[in-house]
């Protein structure tokens, strides 16, 4: 049976509030320091040092004015001239609708749209996903200066995407941990500004930790107990929030609803101090909306509400998303079970992140970013960025006998079938807010003066009907050329919802096969939404001649599927995540194990550890041209010499075996930069049309020495990638650095990174070089 949660009130409040109740918009935001009366406190007094001033801040609050700021919708303190400060914001792939924090309802009525998450992530391009926070970042701070938003937002969302029915995977970067830590880095800096201490506005890594589950059979985010071995969570899980906090210096982490090995993540006092004391994070931490609430209501963690607020408090969560800690943190208090030192460390905390932002700096309208404002939002240029993203990110899957691009002087009529092919709100996925010039795909392939025609032939994405099928199929037989839209939207993968199956939803399949039998040509088929897809039927059909994957792709996504479709921009996009057959749904979604399991018939998950077929792997991507690769200059070997080891410690790491294997502890070399190398890798572009391309470059350690297995060892690891441009029959080269001690180390059952011993293989694109490890 499947068990019902209850949500707690102050969360219900919080879903009601967001979702129903915009907040109105002033002309300007209220800010503390106001003179004449309320400028002269010492927390006002820029010249010191913002420890310095968070700390007079507190010691002037009553202990109810303490309580009251442990909300997202901080309270104001009125003698103090401090207005009140809502916390959540959101702005994943742009500023979005969720949360309290922002409103469409003021001179600013639009904001940016750009792909959501996982479309983003499949262009490979680092410096796009800088310049997208960043972008994101300079709406933000001009709503915040037209009094329609904070300067508090939380994204960007850096969890693995583990299982591919994941409703919330769209959201993320993808499956891969280097790929996701990238991501993660790039678009905090970008959000965040340059400025070490200074914040353009404040970016939240999320959700802290092993998080990739809504609601499966009788599981639920709200209480669900993610067992993971030390391997995973060091190799797997980690390592984005861990880049996140040290390389991108995120101002923000918010723990996530779920238990980690028995404890709830905001109790988790283990890993939350893990994130301040080993990887220095420096800002606050925030629970999911109502996270503090569950440890008592759902997970039945504690006895009392009393003690959840004791033991979120403790372990270092700071603010909790909705009222639990505001109801409930003076009776904590007066029954002994937290101090009102305990609040002033959250309060602290809170406090150094808002005197970075400057809210306690006077009229933000003169300070550092006080002239943005409307003039900066949907800008000519910000919408450019929208639609370059699109481009890059849509992948091309198949393209039989090159039937794309098509040529406009080729196409005397085009038939567009599909419920999502004449609609614009559904373009960018979770986390939208009101694009700027949303462009439906219809309107991209109309731009391009080709004589169309439109049928949804579903009824909406669940396609529970046929009623439309016979119009579909009569214009199918007309038309040219068809163009078949189809795929998932937020009824079938969206937060709290995961999917059941792979396969397409409803009749949709059934549609696609209809239409591809009677067209005068094979048909194109465009796939969108973010869950991986069983699309068998259509891989192996002749009659379907090209599949696009186009994600969420945002405000631009009908005009840059025009483009790529009529052969104006070459698609370079490559799959983030691996796509799994429809058999992979009998695969427990509860089991957080990335390592395959033969004796339970466990395969294991994504393309590092899985062991069973697939439909396309990680990383594919087609482009219109074809490219070849050679390794110009590589080392054959390298030598972890006596040098590079710690002589304290040479004698017992020189020679450790794990099964029979020779490894080295990566922490116990006294220089890893001794061994690193360079590798020069050359690209032809052997086609007569220019590409962006992306390399990937992985390695694979060899898999059995001196007879033995190499246990939990990936099957192969992207370590380099890189978006290069290249022009028709001519050759680009790419100077790669390799550093074995984050490259060619696995980490251990342990939790131990180490450096085995041996041959690894370079590869790329089915191109292999071994190199050989010594001592």
């Amino acid at each position: 049976m499947k068990i019902q949660y209850r949500l707690s009130l102050q969360f219900l409040i919080i879903v009601i509030f967001s979702t129903s109740q915009p907040i109105q918009s002033n002309t300007n935001p209220d800010y503390p320091c106001k003179p004449p009366h309320y400028n002269s406190y010492t927390f006002c007094n820029t010249s010191l040092p913002i420890s310095t001033r968070a700390k007079s801040l507190i010691s002037l609050l009553t202990l109810t004015e303490k309580i009251n700021q442990l909300s997202n919708n901080a309270s104001s303190v009125s003698r103090l001239g401090i207005p009140s400060y809502e916390w959540w914001s959101e702005s994943l792939h742009g500023i979005a609708t969720n949360g309290p924090g922002v409103s469409f309802n003021g001179s600013i009525p639009s904001a940016t749209s750009f792909p959501q998450v996982l479309l983003t992530s499949a262009s490979f391009n680092r410096s796009l996903w800088y310049k997208i926070g960043s972008a994101i970042s300079i709406e933000a701070r001009a709503m915040y200066n037209s009094g329609q938003a904070g300067l508090t937002f939380w994204a960007p969302n850096i969890n693995i995407f583990r299982d591919p029915r994941w409703g919330r995977g769209q959201e993320t970067p993808g499956e891969d941990p280097m790929v996701v830590s990238d991501y993660g880095i790039e678009y905090v800096k970008g959000f965040q500004g340059d400025g070490d201490d200074e914040l353009r506005v404040s970016a939240c890594c999320k959700h802290f930790t092993a998080y990739d589950l809504e609601n499966w059979r009788n599981y639920s985010r709200y209480s669900f107990n993610a067992v993971v071995s030390e391997q995973d969570l060091k190799d797997t899980y980690q390592p984005p929030f861990k880049s996140c906090i040290q390389e991108g210096k995120a101002s923000c982490l918010m723990c996530s609803y779920n238990q980690v090995n028995g404890i709830p993540a905001c109790a988790n006092e283990g890993l939350l101090q893990q994130a301040r004391t080993e990887w220095g994070f420096e800002g606050y931490i925030t629970s999911d909306c109502d996270a503090v609430a569950t440890i008592h209501e759902y997970q039945h963690y504690v006895k009392t509400p009393e003690d959840a607020v004791a033991v979120a408090l403790k372990a270092g969560t700071d603010i909790n998303c909705g009222s639990f800690l505001v109801t409930n943190t003076q009776s904590a208090i007066e029954q002994g079970k937290i101090k009102e030192e305990d609040i002033d460390k959250a309060l602290f905390n809170l406090f150094l992140v808002q005197l970075r932002l400057g809210l306690f700096d006077g009229n933000p309208i003169k300070g550092k970013y006080g002239k943005l404002g409307p003039r900066d939002v949907c800008t000519t240029e910000h919408k450019k960025l929208a639609l370059d993203a699109a481009r890059q990110g849509i992948v091309l899957l198949k393209n039989d006998n090159k039937f794309l691009p098509l040529k406009r002087s080729g196409v005397s009529s085009l038939a567009v079938i599909g419920p999502m092919a004449n609609d614009t709100s559904k373009l960018g996925g979770g986390y939208t807010g009101i694009p700027c010039d949303p462009k439906s795909f219809m309107d991209g392939f109309q731009a391009y003066e080709v004589n169309t025609t439109y049928i949804p032939g579903c009824l909406d994405i669940p396609c529970s009907s046929t009623e439309k099928f016979a119009e579909a199929v009569q214009i199918a037989k007309e038309a040219d050329v068809v163009i078949a839209i189809f795929g998932l939207d937020l009824s079938q993968e969206t937060e709290d919802h995961d999917r059941w199956s792979l396969l397409l939803p409803g009749k949709q399949m059934d549609l696609v096969s209809a239409i591809s039998k009677v067209g005068k040509r094979p048909l194109v088929l465009i796939l969108t939404g973010g869950g991986p897809l069983d699309i068998t039927f259509a891989k192996e059909d002749p009659r379907i001649a090209s599949i696009l994957w186009v994600g969420y792709p945002g405000e631009a996504g009908g005009e840059s599927l025009a483009e790529v479709i009529f052969g104006d921009f070459n698609p370079g996009g490559r799959l983030p995540v691996t796509w799994y057959p429809e058999s992979f749904t009998s695969v427990p979604m509860n089991d957080m194990s990335m390592r395959p399991d033969p004796s339970r018939g466990y395969p294991g998950r994504t393309y590092r550890f899985y062991s069973g077929d697939k439909i396309y792997g990680f990383g594919h991507g087609l482009s219109y041209t074809n490219y070849t690769y050679k390794f110009e200059t590589a080392p054959n070997r390298i030598s972890v010499s006596g040098s590079t080891i710690n002589a304290d410690s040479r004698k017992d790491i020189t020679y450790q075996k794990s099964d029979g294997l020779d490894y080295v502890r990566t922490d116990e070399l006294m220089s890893c930069h001794d061994i690193n190398f360079s590798v020069n890798i050359s690209v032809t572009n052997n086609g007569d049309m220019d590409g962006s391309h992306v390399l990937l470059l992985f390695t694979r350690p060899q898999r059995i020495l001196k007879g033995a297995p190499l246990k939990g060892a990936p099957k192969e690891q992207l370590i380099f990638y890189d978006r290069v441009h290249t022009k028709s029959n001519t050759v680009t080269e790419t100077n790669i650095l390799i550093e074995p001690c984050k490259h060619f180390s696995i980490v251990n059952e342990q939790g131990h990174k180490i450096l085995p011993l041996g041959n690894h293989i370079l590869m790329v694109e089915g191109l292999e070089h071994p190199i050989l490890i010594e001592t």
